[in-house]
């Protein structure tokens, strides 16, 4: 378990960084975006190899219901990642459309994986999430996108989602945890 730990602490570090020492972050110059980055990616070698080698107690497991409600939040998770950076409507009425995804994404992890090894990663990354919104906003208020929205980019957004749902799900499949039941 401490290796799931190490990777969702050195993952929340690595980004609350920039938040938490401004100052020091600035300092770094380009190359502090190098050691995010490494940081960033050995939070996540350490988060699958921490949650696969994890044992916990299981608190309840999946239902169909679950499942079901799983998939709808990762698909509007997916979708949310995918309008960001298409500047589509949605990000005019939502202020931290990526963060809001981890958030969707987390919530729906800790809904179908009762166990306490998903309570640490899941949750983990939600807290972390949670709190980068805080600091966001206190720092300053970021621009939202403004139209106008082309048709294209929604429908583009959309598809990109159904796609990209679609390789997670046949990624989670193959790695032995089906999505659909």
């Amino acid at each position: 378990m401490i290796v799931l730990i190490l990777g969702v602490l050195l993952w929340s570090g690595a980004h609350l960084f920039k938040r938490l020492a401004p100052d020091a972050r600035a300092r770094m110059g380009d190359k502090g975006r190098g050691l995010v980055a490494l940081a960033s990616l050995a939070g996540i070698v350490l988060m699958v190899i921490g949650y696969r080698m994890a044992d916990g107690a299981v608190h309840w497991g999946r239902t169909p219901a679950l499942v079901g409600i799983n998939n709808l939040l990762v698909l509007l998770a997916v979708y949310l990642f995918a309008a960001s950076g298409m500047k589509t409507w949605i990000t005019s009425k939502i202020r931290h459309p990526q963060l809001t995804a981890v958030k969707a994404w987390a919530l729906a992890h800790l809904l179908v994986n009762g166990d306490v090894p998903s309570y640490v990663l899941f949750g983990g990354l939600l807290v972390w999430a949670v709190l980068e919104v805080i600091l966001i906003n206190r720092a300053a208020r970021p621009a939202k996108a403004t139209g106008p929205f082309p048709m294209g980019k929604e429908i583009g957004a959309v598809v990109g989602a159904v796609v990209v749902f679609g390789v997670i799900a046949w990624v989670h499949t193959w790695l032995g945890y089906p999505v659909f039941g």
